[in-house]
């Protein structure tokens, strides 16, 4: 039996077991391992992640390595009294190698969330996961794909709308909504999908004297004011994005020949912090920041957290200390002329990469020193 046609029976196991009402116990043998041979772990919803699932035992498969699948226990009700401890990332033994990110509880609990926040099934969601925060976009995104999966519920809080192709391959848009808050709200939970890009695709204001409404900017760091990721993720700790996805936005801008910098973008938790100015402006200052919003870091935190390649794409829409904040007017007509090309330039930067790297991006510079082993190519 070829490790594809292996592969798709232990899914298939895992589908029967989750439909019985049980988690799944996956055992993984790699004779290779000097320190690890054996390691096993829950699963639960599979079907959400057939693709993955697919490409991370087809991996471990043709390297020589065994699966085995069985009944672990039953699945917990979400009403269980019991759920909230089994929840904490803080309760994993780091003394021992896992094999996958998450308990069985948390994604079974994070898939429903995805599902009453976004108003799509779980199994909608697609690899490559572009953010925004602007209805201007979703209504791009619908031009592009007209027969794409829409939200049963137009006014979901975070409306989700998928481009769907074969094994997830295709791109989903999510309306985050403003802030940081949300921004990490649903990437918490996207995080579970194993999705290979994440992209914040929205607007900024620029810092620089020489850049004009309707430039872009792409990160090359930040500066992670969002007041929202402290706890799990302290601002000492370097996030930058993901070096061949910025190669590749860069690429693309440059083949169109619009405008860009490259520098810190200043992500902040205050929407109005030109009232209050001396502290945000100094720290703008001391981190040479080129570019201020509101989620940018946000998801590039989340991204670095849970191994899952990222980047930002944003469009300068006002100059605040220059003279030009957004205002209502001239917003909106920035909004009619721009809307179209910044999300095409997303997209192509997708389709892009999905050509050269069809298993994914490499992730090897978000990986830890105990690197569960899904999502780690199978090395120790």
């Amino acid at each position: 039996m070829s490790a594809a046609d292996r592969a798709a029976t232990l899914i298939a196991e895992m589908s029967a077991l989750h439909d019985a009402g049980n988690y799944s116990l996956v055992e993984v043998t790699r004779p290779w391992s000097k320190f690890n041979p054996t390691i096993s772990g829950e699963f639960a919803e599979p079907k959400a992640l057939s693709w993955y699932l697919k490409r991370e035992f087809e991996g471990l498969l043709s390297r020589g390595a065994e699966i085995r699948i069985s009944e672990s226990r039953r699945r917990r009700d979400l009403f269980d009294p019991e759920l909230f401890e089994s929840l904490s990332e803080d309760a994993w033994d780091l003394r021992k190698k896992k094999l996958f990110l998450f308990t069985a509880e948390r994604i079974e609990l994070s898939l429903n969330r995805l599902h009453h926040y976004t108003s799509t099934p779980a199994t909608g969601f697609q690899r490559y996961i572009l953010f925004t925060n602007y209805r201007m976009h979703v209504d791009a995104f619908l031009s592009l794909y007209p027969n794409c999966v829409k939200p049963t519920n137009p006014g979901a809080q975070m409306a989700a709308y998928h481009h769907v192709l074969p094994d997830n391959a295709g791109i989903t848009l999510i309306n985050i909504g403003v802030g940081p808050a949300n921004a990490k709200t649903i990437t918490d939970h996207v995080a579970v999908l194993r999705p290979d890009l994440m992209m914040m695709v929205g607007h900024c204001g620029g810092l620089r004297n020489h850049q004009d409404i309707g430039d872009y900017v792409l990160a090359s760091s930040y500066m992670r004011a969002d007041r929202v990721m402290e706890e799990v993720l302290p601002n000492e700790i370097p996030v930058i994005p993901n070096f061949l996805i910025n190669s590749y936005l860069r690429r693309e801008l440059a083949d169109r020949s619009i405008p860009y910098r490259m520098g810190t973008v200043y992500t902040t938790d205050n929407r109005n912090w030109e009232f209050n100015q001396r502290r945000t402006i100094d720290a703008m200052k001391m981190s040479r920041s080129i570019a201020v919003d509101m989620e940018s870091a946000t998801i590039a935190a989340n991204g670095y957290r849970y191994r899952i390649p990222h980047a930002t794409l944003l469009c300068v829409s006002d100059k605040p200390l220059h003279g030009r904040p957004k205002l209502s007017g001239e917003a909106q007509a920035f909004y009619a002329n721009s809307k179209e090309k910044h999300l095409e330039i997303a997209i192509r930067t997708v389709e892009a990469i999905r050509s050269e790297y069809p298993q994914g991006l490499p992730n090897d510079d978000v990986r830890s020193f105990d690197e569960p082993l899904l999502g780690s190519s199978g090395n120790d």
